[in-house]
Formats: structure tokens, sequence, C-alpha cells
């Protein structure tokens, strides 16, 4: 599955040749290097390792220098690896570019959620309010979480208050409207999870291998 990692810049609009407008989120990606192959004879599975974005050398560690030096590649400082359907092959030091995705196809895009920090029932779970008048003091408080003399106990997996965001998630079939390789530009449609300048793994749609 051609896979690609890059950064999260912002999000903007751009006009289709109708005229319409079309919002879009830009993403840096790429280039990103093969810096490891990892096979059934060796590792038990198929599989690469991709590393994005280079790093001084002071910023890396002496485990990861010698992980680098073993496969003779370059300091990155993401790295991720991705599995590999039957049939795919890659090779050590090759280059993902933004140019080697197809404008209009439809992109599988996994980022990490924007951490939000502890937060009550209500805005976690979009459970309703208490009654807001008539002298009630139950106005944004949990309701009752157990029985009280059966079973006695609150059971393990209800909602209830806790911190919030920084999950991974996955926003799937989004059309890449426009690539701009000179600048490892991706344009995509809509929004995609996680702060400005957050980690994004860009790869074509599972569903229908990023068919139109």
């Amino acid at each position: 599955m051609l896979t690609i990692l890059g950064k999260k810049i912002g999000m903007t609009q751009v006009f289709s040749e109708a005229g319409a407008v079309i919002p879009v989120t830009v993403i840096e990606a790429g280039p990103a290097v093969v810096t490891q192959v990892k096979t059934v004879e060796t590792d038990g599975y198929n599989a690469v390792q991709i590393g994005f974005q280079d790093v001084k050398e002071q910023r890396v560690n002496k485990p990861m220098k010698g992980h680098f030096a073993k496969w003779d590649a370059p300091l990155k400082k993401y790295l991720q690896e991705i599995r590999l359907d039957e049939g795919e092959s890659y090779e050590q030091g090759q280059v993902i570019t933004v140019a080697d995705f197809e404008e209009g196809k439809k992109l599988d895009v996994t980022g990490t959620s924007k951490g939000k920090g502890t937060q009550g029932h209500i805005k976690r779970w979009g459970q309703a309010r208490g009654p807001m008048s008539h002298g009630s003091k139950h106005h944004r408080l949990a309701g009752a979480l157990a029985g009280g003399t059966y079973p006695s106990r609150v059971f393990k997996g209800n909602k209830a208050a806790g911190r919030m965001g920084r999950d991974t998630v996955t926003v799937q079939n989004v059309v890449l409207v426009k690539v701009i390789p000179e600048r490892n530009l991706m344009l995509v449609k809509g929004a995609v999870p996680g702060p400005k300048g957050g980690l994004v793994r860009i790869q074509y749609a599972v569903k229908g291998q990023g068919d139109k």
C-alpha cells in the first residue's frame, strides 16, 4: 500500500473548474525514505520502515544512530512501519514523494486528534444536562451510575469525566484535490485529525484502492 508521512500545515479553500468552493487541508508530505526492508525470511513478515523529516545528529540517541547506520539510512525524526500487500516490493533507500500520488484519488489519512485535557461527561460524551431552574442543584453533574442495593457497584466502562482527545483517528475516502510536487504539498478535501504541525500518515483508500 503506497504510504507517505506528512505534516499538517492548516486549512484553506480552492475553487473547482466549475467555480465551486472546496475546503482543503494543506499537508507537507515527504519526501519519505525507506530506511529498512523486512522480509518473511529475516523477520517473519513483509514490511518496510519509512522515515520522514531530517533531524540533526545531536538530537538522535545512540540506539537509533546504530539502527540508521546498520541500514545505511539517513537520520530521520519520524519512523513508521508499513505492512506490505502481496506482490508489493520496495528497495532500501527508495524515496516516496507526493508525485507518486494521483490527483482525484481517494485517501485514508491517519493522525492524532487534538488533546483537550480533562473534560466532563457532557463535553466528552455528549450527555444531557440536568434542569437549569426551579431550584435544581443538578445542572452538569453525572446521573446515577449504578443501583444502590444491587449490584452495589459501578460497572467498568461507564462513560464519565476524564481525559479527552489525543486519540489515533483515521478519516477515510478523502479526495486528493491537488498535488504540488515542487513544494511537497498535498491538498486533500475536508479536515484531517490533529493540530497544525501534527504528524499524519497518508495512503490510498483501502476500499476501492483509491479509485475515483
